[in-house]
């Protein structure tokens, strides 16, 4: 390769300085060392990139190209160092964050909140609404977190546990489950079951309850948001299958009624996954303290969660 970074840096600080003499002790080198890089970065390049004899320096077409790709250059290598030097002293970094829990934002936007006034420099983001599996994506970088209930066990991610909750039947008041105190799979084959757009194997309404009894609802149907959910829900539109503090609002007006699900009842857990071993970085560590708690801050009906590994 001909140019490196190190020629744009020298023509860089020769038009700052507009003098030889100058821009050798910014470089730290003699007049004599910077004229002898300037020839033979010339000579490489087989065009002259200066007009000798001039006060300032004055640059000619090919170093003034060479100039413009500085300027373009430079300005990126110089932030990428400043992102590593950061990473390495455990500093800043970017924390790029899926969701694959439809409810999460009720105590996910609060730790994002808090999380960026204590670690500012820390670039963050939320990306909600995946249709497939996000874990290729986090583990070839473009992601850097995943909230999920699913863990994963593997050599390159790890999951960190948030917290454990209880998942009950949202139902409207006056429904004939509302008096039973539970719900076994039987009673869910008369009733419209209203889910998020997940697929069937990945709802633990299906997987854990439904399917081992070889049960399915009269009819499904599905809905992005949980405040949707819950009203569907209060207006005698079908049943849901949703965790307690997901719809803890609704049940303190009592505009739904929560019922245990199945005889033990039906519980789930939510996890933070990343590759494994960032989680010793302190921003990522800050996060995981930071989202653990808010959630016990502003939910009701969860528990903390034993380490996932």
């Amino acid at each position: 390769m001909i140019l490196e970074l190190q020629h744009l840096r020298l023509v860089s600080v020769l038009r700052e300085t507009g003098r030889l003499e100058a821009a050798a002790r910014r470089l730290s080198l003699t007049p004599s060392a910077l004229s002898h890089r300037i020839r033979n970065l010339e000579d490489r390049l087989g065009v002259p990139l200066f007009l000798r004899r001039t006060r300032p320096m004055r640059f000619t077409q090919a170093g003034q190209r060479l100039l413009n790709l500085a300027d373009r250059v430079l300005p990126e290598v110089q932030a990428v160092e400043g992102d590593l030097d950061r990473l390495t002293a455990g500093e800043g970094g970017r924390l790029n964050i899926a969701i694959e829990c439809h409810s999460c934002f009720e105590w996910l936007i609060p730790t994002m909140e808090a999380y960026r006034g204590d670690w500012p420099e820390v670039d963050i983001d939320l990306t909600a609404g995946w249709q497939q599996d996000p874990m290729p994506a986090l583990l070839r970088g473009d992601l850097d977190l995943l909230v999920t209930p699913d863990v994963r066990f593997g050599e390159e991610a790890e999951f960190q546990a948030l917290f454990h909750y209880p998942i009950l039947l949202a139902v409207p008041p006056g429904h004939r489950l509302a008096e039973r105190g539970r719900a076994d799979p039987t009673d869910l084959a008369g009733e419209t079951l209203i889910t998020y757009p997940v697929a069937r194997d990945r709802l633990d309404i299906f997987t854990r309850f439904l399917f081992p009894a070889g049960v399915e609802p009269a009819h499904h149907r599905t809905t992005e948001l949980t405040a949707m959910v819950v009203q569907l829900v209060a207006s005698g539109r079908g049943v849901a299958a949703l965790p307690g503090w997901a719809m803890e609002e609704a049940l303190a007006r009592g505009t739904v009624v929560g019922v245990p699900i199945g005889e033990s009842g039906l519980e789930g857990s939510l996890y933070l996954g990343l590759r494994r071993g960032e989680g010793e970085w302190p921003f990522v560590r800050a996060f995981l303290e930071t989202a653990r708690r808010e959630s016990a801050r502003v939910l009701q009906r969860i528990e903390p969660l034993a380490e996932a590994g």
